[in-house]
């Protein structure tokens, strides 16, 4: 019998390949059938780049305003009282506790 199966097993092996292919051209991380994914998780990708480009333009202006050469009052103000703890008498100071980690929790890998 195998005599008989030698002939088809190279034709065998190249449908299988074949399939295999074709399977992963419609479904795999690039297929056609992902596109929605792919697009969705652009998405996702695009609106994080739109807020990273956010934040970092806020820190630029943060730092402009730090420069000895056009120092902010209101800025240095605001960044003592977070340093230091300070607050002004008309402030409401609202206090957060975290919760602090422990030795257990981070000694586990």
């Amino acid at each position: 019998m195998p005599e008989r199966m030698k002939p088809y097993s190279l034709s065998a092996f190249l449908f299988l390949m074949v399939v295999h292919l074709g399977v992963q051209a419609l479904t795999g991380e690039r297929g056609l059938l992902s596109g929605t994914e792919r697009n969705q998780r652009l998405a996702d990708r695009q609106s994080d780049l739109a807020n990273l480009t956010e934040q970092r333009t806020d820190l630029e202006v943060r730092v402009r305003h730090l420069r000895s050469g056009s120092l902010s009052r209101d800025l240095l103000e605001e960044r003592a009282r977070a340093v230091l703890g300070l607050s002004d008498p008309r402030d409401y100071v609202i206090r957060v506790s975290t919760p602090v980690a422990t030795a257990s929790g981070s000694a586990r890998s």
